[in-house]
């Protein structure tokens, strides 16, 4: 870790918030690009680790060119794509294939707490940068490798991406219209899971380094994550040798739990347990509707197929259908699980959302105000930090060489010139 005065110098260079975040003094190296990784290593700065950005001075991270772009007035323009994962870092260029660009490299590690990369496996080796040997500059290090699938297996040197982890770890096979062909799921939700698990375990893992002085390697495969939001597909095959199929917006067993069709457009609802289902019926139905279905009152009588499809469903069709969402969720939104489906610019205005500041404002001079998604993590003594910007390429290479890593002006102008930096 380095010292709050350090830190709070650093952190200056980009205009970050230098507060007590709860991982302040954790030094994190970051040599990922796209957002598995990237997110993974902006979670951390969100908490409070100085994270410093590491990319090629001429292939730098290709998701500076993703839309959406801000533009300015005679200046390049900046993704707000890459800007949403790259909050809160400070960064450097650094060419990792020159031998000085090596030793950097190593002089950052033997300051840093972790490094997160998300190559695929054996490159950083191939570099001579791998775990064993940044373990030998750096004992206590966590070394966090988010990939495909793993370090370890069969497939460990396959190139991937997020649809190759949703199609080999089941979730595609699953997801999809009833009797359609199987549908990705509708983001990457395998580079975000595996960001997420990569957060658990470098947290799990500098929680050891701290009382013990050994770092680890902290090995997440996009496809083991992807295998983890599976629900119960897993035990199901096990135990029952059930292999799910597309179901489109039912659950394999839990009715009424899906989308219902309103007067402008679809709701969610979960009325399933006895509990909501009398709510529901008491709310919704015609006088007496509950007490006048007896044979509706248990779950496991709603849960068969024919009685739900005959019986159930089309009862709760009839309840919704002469109805909006405002005024379903109005009516019952307290009472039992039943939500509007929104849209993206209903949910940036949604009250709620608003009031757990989970969209927030980042202000980048000359472009204006870029809005993004605040941090789900709420914490009353150390609060993430969410309103932090993006570095420009390189932007902080020269003061961190030299406050950080000892240069002298005349080394960092040597390693620019050799195209190191």
């Amino acid at each position: 870790m380095i010292d709050d005065e350090l830190r709070a110098r650093l952190e200056s260079l980009g205009g970050l918030d230098a507060g007590p975040g709860s991982l302040a003094g954790v030094v994190v190296i970051d040599v990922t690009r796209v957002v598995a990784g990237p997110y993974c290593s902006m979670i951390l700065a969100d908490l409070g680790a100085t994270v410093i950005k590491v990319e090629h001075p001429d292939d730098p991270d290709y998701t500076r060119t993703f839309p959406p772009m801000l533009e300015r007035d005679g200046a390049d323009a900046f993704s707000g794509f890459f800007a949403q994962y790259n909050r809160n870092k400070l960064g450097v260029t650094l060419n990792l294939r020159h031998p000085e660009g090596k030793v950097a490299l190593e002089r950052l590690v033997a300051q840093a707490d972790v490094l997160v990369e998300n190559f695929r496996p054996g490159t950083m080796d191939r570099l001579g940068l791998g775990h064993e040997r940044l373990r030998e500059v750096n004992p206590r290090l966590v070394y966090a490798a988010l990939s495909g699938y793993g370090q370890s297996g069969p497939y460990r040197g396959r190139p991937a991406y997020d649809n190759s982890a949703q199609a080999t770890g089941g979730l595609w096979s699953m997801n999809g219209p009833a009797g359609g062909p199987p549908t990705r799921v509708g983001t990457i939700i395998g580079d975000l899971a595996a960001s997420l698990y990569g957060v658990i375990g470098v947290l799990a893992a500098v929680r050891h380094a701290e009382r013990t002085g050994e770092g680890q390697l902290v090995d997440v495969s996009q496809q083991d994550s992807v295998l983890t939001l599976t629900e119960n597909a897993v035990v199901s095959y096990t135990t029952e040798g059930i292999v799910p199929e597309p179901l489109g917006n039912q659950h394999p067993f839990v009715r009424p739990y899906e989308l219902f069709a309103c007067q402008d457009g679809f709701v969610f609802f979960g009325g399933y347990t006895d509990k909501f289902w009398k709510i529901s019926c008491e709310i919704f139905g015609a006088p007496g509707e509950f007490d006048d279905n007896p044979d509706l009152q248990t779950m496991g009588a709603r849960f068969d197929d024919a009685v739900y499809a005959e019986r159930v469903k089309p009862m709760v069709e009839r309840w919704f259908s002469g109805r909006t969402k405002a005024e379903l969720e109005a009516l019952a939104g307290d009472l039992v699980p039943l939500s509007g489906v929104k849209d993206i610019a209903e949910v940036v205005a949604d009250p709620q959302i608003a009031a757990r500041d989970m969209v927030v404002d980042a202000e980048y001079a000359g472009y204006g105000s870029l809005r993004t998604f605040g941090s789900p993590v709420k914490l009353d003594r150390t609060p993430p930090r969410a309103r932090g910007i993006a570095p420009d390429t390189g932007e902080h290479t020269a003061a961190i060489f030299r406050d950080l890593l000892g240069y002298t002006p005349e080394e960092i102008e040597e390693l620019r010139a050799a195209g190191t930096i």
